[in-house]
This record gives C-alpha cells, structure tokens and sequence, in this order.
C-alpha cells in the first residue's frame, strides 16, 4: 500500500557554464535550496538520491551522493548515486518517490547534477558514448548526433517531416529559453541562421543539438503532513514510471519511435488515472530538435507524424494547445545530463505555482519526460496543483 506523495520545495543553478566549480559543490548549491524551500531541516531527510552520468570519467570523483550528504548536513542515512545516462536525474526522482510513497522515509532529497564544460568536446562526446553499446554501437562509428540524424531521416521519409517544421522547434524553444533566467542559449534565432549552422551530422546542425553545460536541481519530497508544512504551495505526484528500452541503435524496431517512451507513458497515465489530453504542458527531452517531435508523439500529446507540423503552426507554443518545453527545453537551457530530469521537475513545480516567468496559463497538471542513452531508459512524471 502507497501513500500520496508531494513536492515540498525545489532548488536549481543555472544551466550553462560554473568554471572551476565542483560537482559537489553545485549539487550542495541546488539541494540547500530545495531543503529551504520545504522548511525541511536535514536531520527529517530520511535518502538522498543523486543522479550524475560522467563524473567519474570527466572529473575523476564518484561517491558523489555521499559527498553531497555530507556537505548538506544529513545524518548517517542512505545516499545512494543512480545512473541511467541521460534519465539519471529522472532516475534519482523516481527511487525518492518510491522510498516516500512506501512509507520508508517521510522525506527524501533527490538531487542530479553534471560539470561538463571544462572538459574537451571530444572528452565529452567520448564520455557521452559511455551510453553506447562499445561493440556494435561504437566500433560502427555511431554517436549520439548520428542516431538522431537517422531518426530524423526516417520520420521525414515516413511522413513527409520537412526542414521547416524541425526549425520551428528550434525557434520555439530558443523563444521561450529567452524569457526564462535559468537557460543559458535562449534568444531569437530564425529558419535562415539555423539552415546555415555548421553541419552536426546530416541533417542535424548546429542549433538543432542541446548545448553541453554545467548544472544541478534537486527536489524534496514528502508525506503530505509535511508538504504541508512547508512555505509554498505543495505539487502532488500523481505517478513515476521508468521503462527499460532497447541498449542497441539497431535494436529499434522503428527508427520514429521510443519504446520505452511509449511504455513509461503509458504506464504513468494508466497509475495517475488521466490520459495525455488531460496534461496542460509537458517537460520534454529535446536534447536534438528531431527528438521533440519524436518524443511528443510517443507520448500521445501529438498525433504520430503531426510533431514537427503541429510546431509550425504554433500548437506547441505556450499560447498553443499543448505547449510543449515553456521552459525552453534542452535547447535553450543546456543539458547537463545527470541533471535534465530534475530540472524538468523544477521548470514544472514553477509552472503549477503559476509562478514560471514563461507561465501557461491554468497550468493544473504537468508530465516530465526523461530519455536517456539510446532509448533504453525513460522516466515519465505527472505532477498536479495540489488543489487541482
């Protein structure tokens, strides 16, 4: 048997670049937020749950959820670092979810972070393909760019998805990074400039790929009886689903498609009791404009096929039907991996507050969508004013 689960308090840095600032350092800075936030001393935190991708390899430290533990003041309670590539975050939400929703704890602290920029980009993309099977992914040549580049190609083949339609996302995203203080690319950017980018991997260019960057976000979780407590208004999470998906590019079926999307989704909507229609905005793993489209289908807030139409023509916008990325998404706000579904947890709360400098109107329930590798990890979270 479960019990209610509620977000108490949020805390977040900005995405982009913290120069010579430690991993351990910017998650403290996040979690000391959140903890404030939900008048929540450290001695009622009851887990902490970290998610992190490329530390170990890009700055030589793990045993980073213990670090964090420990700078943050908890007592001798379970500190326990996940990873699941780029749903790390996601990841880290879910297990405190669980650890509260099943009474283990009455409050638990999940925190992501990533530091990314000090490092190379070929540093990067080398600890990026980690996420890559290392025989039949990466001996072929394959990245990350690559797979989406593939995708791209098969949706426009399927169904007719032009240039035109995936730079309206860029567009789209860029805008709404521009209004909100905590994404680092955000501005007004045009079909022109973003044709003429440097070439990624074809089609992909420039624009159309989230920035690397550094970050944290954390989020405290409680019982509802200290939610309550706490000095802002609590957001309730109605679900948490995580899904395993193919570890192999060629494993997929359906290069248009994410099993694991489809199937976390499916399952969220099925224990929170709604359906995609009932949503009033998502938080999306636009790490690749391309991914936008093929994420809001696998959701179902779009129809299969209609993502990069339904972007033209202003369906997505915040003023749109379903406003896809208010926040401004991986592409305008970064993506610092280990940190993205935390964040996305963060830019929700806002919006449910109505308190989001790029606010949706009404906004009453919210799904956060969390990708990571080459689909084989999804976390899909729904989230609901409390007095929703």
């Amino acid at each position: 048997m479960t019990r209610e689960v509620f977000i108490a308090g949020i805390g977040s840095t900005v995405f982009g670049v913290h120069k010579g600032t430690s991993p351990v350092a910017l998650a403290s800075q996040a979690a000391q937020q959140a903890l404030a936030e939900a008048r929540c001393a450290p001695d009622q935190i009851g887990a902490l749950y970290l998610g992190n991708f490329v530390s170990g390899v890009l700055n030589g430290q793990e045993v980073l959820a213990g670090l964090v533990g420990d700078r943050i003041g908890l007592g001798p309670v379970p500190c326990t670092k996940v990873e699941g590539a780029c749903a790390s975050g996601g990841i880290a939400f879910r297990h405190a979810y669980l650890a509260v929703a099943h009474g283990l704890c009455d409050a638990a602290i999940a925190v992501g972070v990533e530091t990314m920029t000090h490092a190379a980009t070929p540093q990067v993309t080398s600890a990026l393909n980690c996420a890559l099977d290392p025989g039949d992914d990466v001996m072929a040549g394959l990245t990350f760019p690559g797979l989406f580049g593939l995708i791209w190609n098969a949706h426009a083949a399927r169904y007719g998805t032009t240039r035109e339609q995936v730079a309206a996302i860029v567009t789209k995203n860029k805008a709404n990074g521009a209004r909100n203080p905590l994404a680092q690319m955000g501005g007004q950017i045009g079909l022109d400039e973003i044709v003429q980018a440097p070439l990624i991997a074809d089609p992909l260019r420039r624009h159309d790929c989230s920035p690397i960057s550094d970050g944290a976000a954390a989020v405290v979780l409680t019982s509802e009886a200290l939610a309550r407590r706490a000095g802002v208004e609590p957001i309730r999470v109605l679900a948490s689903a995580q899904c395993r998906g193919t570890p192999y590019v060629g494993g997929h079926g359906d290069l248009t498609s994410f099993g694991a999307t489809v199937a976390a989704a499916n399952r969220a909507y099925a224990d929170a009791g709604i359906s995609a229609r009932d949503l009033s905005f998502v938080e999306l793993h636009d790490c690749f404009s391309i991914a936008e489209i093929a994420d809001s289908e696998d959701l179902g807030i779009v129809p299969r096929g209609q993502g990069g139409r339904w972007a033209l023509e202003g369906r997505t916008a915040v003023g749109g039907e379903m406003p896809i990325n208010p926040s401004g998404g991986l592409l305008a706000k970064g993506h610092p991996v280990g940190a993205t579904g935390l964040g996305q947890v963060y830019e929700s709360v806002l919006q449910l507050r109505g308190q989001h400098p790029n606010q949706v109107a009404g906004a009453r329930t919210a799904a956060t969508h969390n990708l990571g590798g080459t689909g084989v990890v999804c976390v899909v979270n729904i989230l609901q004013r409390s007095g929703a």
